[in-house]
């Protein structure tokens, strides 16, 4: 189950990658304030097991649910791989990272809290293991295209430093924004949040779109403008997309997330869109509990890593 706003003159389209406790009912206010503050087309979809799309939640279920989406945008809406930004919030950012590490002509990437694989949430581990998932660490510097890292410096759910990791992995950086005191699921409420977001996209559309497919080329040159630079980084690119583990159809680490609110609106006012207690014409199945994709793999990471 997806949702599409169209922005009318838009050029750009944003294909957002939601986090662990969320569905399209709860996501749509902010998705379609979204698309009207950038000025942008936007698609959000619901993972499989979430809301109402069919299935069940794993990880290799979210890698076909985001090239599901993705081909959609294609084919169905007539957007084009240069004008595509993927957005990928907390557990969103595995999908997001791993569609986008096999695009070369990609416009850019936005990663709002992202986890650099799901057991350092867990572990400060320093190597890639092979029961690890969503292994973001490895596939950030196959991305060719611009990645903005959005992250909370108080965040008690993916520490900050996962954020930090990432962005120095990546091949094209955009001036990061790490949101003083912003936890895991409030940096909407920042106004430096909405702010920096549009210089993004105006940065975007003012940049040309990749158009080199040569595994080695490092990315396009550094874009300035204003006080926003895009800097090639010169880290090494040997790291190879590695065929997926039998064991990547494990579930997600994102944890159980906390009431989001809009990106417009501050502590009173309207609720925030994904407020449990709001009543709203969602798609989710309200009496149907959804299975999340973060405790099982909790417990099987835990007991693997005491076991070994």
């Amino acid at each position: 189950v997806a949702m599409y706003v169209r922005q009318p003159g838009a050029r750009l389209t944003l294909l957002y990658s939601h986090g662990n406790a969320a569905d399209l009912g709860q996501m749509y206010e902010l998705f379609v304030e979204l698309s009207s503050h950038l000025n942008v087309n936007l698609m959000g979809y619901d993972y499989s097991g979430y809301g109402q799309s069919s299935g069940k939640p794993s990880e290799q279920n979210t890698y076909a649910d985001i090239e599901a989406a993705y081909r959609c945008l294609i084919e169905t809406y007539g957007a084009s791989e240069e004008n595509i930004i993927l957005y990928g919030q907390s557990v969103g950012s595995g999908p997001t990272l791993d569609l986008a590490s096999r695009l070369p002509h990609l416009r850019a990437v936005v990663l709002h809290s992202p986890i650099s694989s799901g057991l350092r949430v867990m572990y400060p581990v320093k190597h890639t293991y092979w029961f690890d998932i969503y292994k973001n660490i490895d596939k950030v510097a196959l991305v060719k295209c611009p990645v903005l890292v959005i992250h909370g410096t108080a965040d008690d759910v993916v520490d900050c430093s996962h954020g930090r990791a990432l962005w120095e992995l990546s091949k094209v950086k955009y001036e990061p924004l790490w949101v003083k005191g912003g936890n895991h699921c409030n940096l909407e409420l920042y106004p430096e949040y909405i702010k920096h977001l549009k210089k993004f996209i105006t940065a975007i559309e003012k940049s040309p779109p990749l158009k080199d497919d040569s595994p080695e080329s490092s990315g396009p040159s550094d874009l300035e403008t204003g006080s926003e630079s895009m800097e090639s980084s010169r880290k090494s690119t040997d790291v190879r997309d590695k065929s997926r583990s039998s064991t990547d159809h494990r579930r997600s680490t994102d944890r159980r997330e906390k009431p989001r609110s809009s990106i417009d609106r501050k502590d009173k006012g309207r609720k925030s869109v994904d407020h449990p207690d709001k009543p709203r014409a969602s798609v989710d199945q309200s009496d149907k509990p959804r299975k999340s994709i973060d405790r099982s793999v909790y417990s099987y990471m835990h007991s693997v890593c005491f076991t070994v």
